[in-house]
């Protein structure tokens, strides 16, 4: 075999591995939950209870992500929790209460800067850890453990 037809080859089946990657990583990501139209929040809103939902119902359970008490999560959950519901002062002024772009698309899909996150202290941590509060325009609140990977709906009720 030539050196130019083993380069042939060893293109072609570079791109025939780069394409397999990117249809199976579509495949993959399409059954990520996504929920209703997006929408579009006004800046420099004070946060609204996200959790509190007016029909009984906990904001956000229909993401199909499990729902957990607020008790049930790392005590320092319920305190960022009441400074969110007081609108701060928080601990991490620079990142809390900033946009939350959710990259790793494992909360329903939305646009602009409709998520906003803020830190769960890690006692121990000498950073900020990898807790997190998120909250959503439509008054949910999310929480993650692991940076993340993994998100709750949190029932502020319980």
């Amino acid at each position: 075999m030539t050196p130019g037809r083993r380069l042939t080859v060893a293109l072609v089946g570079l791109v025939v591995l780069v394409v397999f990657g990117w249809v199976f990583k579509d495949l993959t990501s399409s059954s990520t939950p996504s929920s209703g139209p997006a929408t579009s929040s006004s800046a420099g809103a004070k946060p609204s209870a996200p959790g509190k939902a007016t029909s009984g119902a906990v904001a956000g359970s229909d993401s199909g992500l499990e729902v957990k008490a607020l008790s049930s999560l790392p005590s320092q959950a319920a305190d960022t929790w009441k400074l969110i519901e007081k609108n701060g002062p928080f601990p991490y002024p620079r990142n809390d209460g900033v946009e939350f772009q959710n990259r790793e698309k494992r909360l329903p899909a939305k646009s602009g800067a409709y998520y906003k996150e803020y830190t769960v202290p890690t006692p121990g941590s000498p950073d900020r850890g990898a807790r997190r509060l998120i909250t959503g325009d439509k008054q949910e609140l999310y929480y993650t453990g692991d940076h993340y990977d993994t998100f709750v709906v949190v029932d502020v009720r319980k």
